[in-house]
């Protein structure tokens, strides 16, 4: 039985206290894999478990595909661009080696079909079409990578294309794909496609082609329990590498590789990466995104007050066997218009045994204008007549 208390808070200032804990070890865990990099996290609550070179520049190869798609969920959630939406196969596309589903020049196939042909397959033809749809051409939509990249945080980045063909000013970080798979995650919809197995007769009667055998770079979708994504790559000069994820009960993790020998040596590293994770830990939901807490009054403000909802999910990582009661308090701070919708009112902090603790920000759910004059003469108006009451 969880314990929740909840307690309100009122600061006096506008600084607040972050909370937050390190997941700690009994013992430092000893992988056997040949890789370049490495990395395992907890995607619910954000605590990295393990890491190796994790911000070692290194060449992502296909992995840099993550980031396409996630510019390219992004426009779908802004309806900017529809999965329905006919895309003309340019010359360009066309001539794209490597992985690809046998695109021409002068075909034309759907939004939602390109992506997965890049999720599933890992085409770098549609990965160019898409590119060329979404950005306007190849050289605008590597600018918005690069952009999303800064705005996640991924400094250890740069990306010179959509299809992670070898370039050798492009490159990332297992910290940073990891950053721009979480962002991924973040659409559900990625797990519909990442986890299609095989398709023998994908765009059939729509291309020129004819059609394609399209089957899945990620054998892991298949060999392992709860993974439902996320990316593979290999070149020469990468070597092989794997984001992915699995999901069992509560708790998922992430596991980056970098620069295995072998396509085998990939999954291994992958496999022990996250049956350690499974074996070790459990994630404990707290809240999640967008849960209304509170009514916040905002004196001279239209509306009077404002929801303060949760930011992101709150869960947090122990111990497989650990006690999961917690203890919540909720901090807000006084506030005056105007205010933006997601702008910061305080926090909830969320206490476990043993002076561990997490913490999500609590955000306007709307945006606050500071109200008129004669708004406020009639609410003030209204106190006096409730008063005499």
């Amino acid at each position: 039985m969880k314990l929740l208390r909840l307690g309100l808070t009122l600061l006096l200032c506008c600084a607040f206290i972050h909370g937050g804990f390190a997941v700690g070890f009994a013992q430092e865990p000893e992988f056997d894999f040949d890789a370049d990099a490495a990395l395992l996290m907890e995607v619910h609550s954000g605590e990295i478990i393990w890491e190796m070179n994790s911000r070692e520049q290194l060449y992502p190869a296909s992995l840099t595909k993550i980031m396409s798609l996630l510019l390219a969920l992004e426009k779908l959630e802004q309806n900017q661009v529809s999965l329905q939406d006919e895309v003309l196969i340019s010359a360009r596309a066309a001539a794209m080696g490597g992985s690809e589903l046998f695109l021409s020049e002068g075909d034309v196939v759907t939004l939602e079909n390109l992506l997965i042909g890049m999720a599933v397959g890992s085409a770098n033809d549609a990965a160019v079409a898409v590119a060329e749809h979404v950005g306007g051409s190849v050289e605008g939509f590597v600018e918005m990578m690069n952009a999303k990249a800064r705005e996640l945080g991924m400094t250890g980045s740069h990306f010179c294309n959509p299809h992670g063909l070898h370039d050798p000013d492009h490159y990332s970080t297992a910290y940073d794909i990891m950053l721009m798979s979480l962002a991924l995650l973040e659409y559900p919809r990625i797990h519909q496609w990442a986890t299609i197995w095989l398709d023998e007769h994908f765009l059939q009667g729509k291309i020129r082609s004819g059609e394609v055998y399209l089957s899945n770079t990620n054998r892991m979708v298949r060999t392992y329990q709860g993974c439902d994504g996320l990316k593979t790559g290999y070149s020469r000069e990468a070597g092989n590498g794997i984001s992915v994820t699995a999901q069992r009960g509560q708790t998922r993790f992430l596991a980056i590789v970098l620069g295995a020998p072998t396509v085998d040596e990939r999954y291994e590293a992958a496999e022990a990466l996250l049956d350690y994770g499974f074996a070790s830990y459990k994630s404990v939901p707290v809240v999640e995104k967008g849960k209304v807490l509170a009514e916040v009054f905002v004196d001279k403000g239209q509306p009077s007050q404002v929801a303060a909802i949760t930011a992101k999910k709150l869960a947090v990582l122990l111990p497989r066997g650990a006690e999961e009661d917690f203890e919540l308090e909720m901090k807000l701070a006084p506030c005056s218009p105007p205010l933006r919708k997601g702008q910061k009112l305080g926090e909830l902090v969320a206490k476990f045994s043993e002076n561990k603790e997490a913490a999500v920000d609590l955000i306007a759910a709307e945006a606050v204008a500071r109200a008129s004059q004669p708004a406020l003469f009639l609410r003030l108006l209204d106190r006096w007549l409730q008063f005499g009451r």
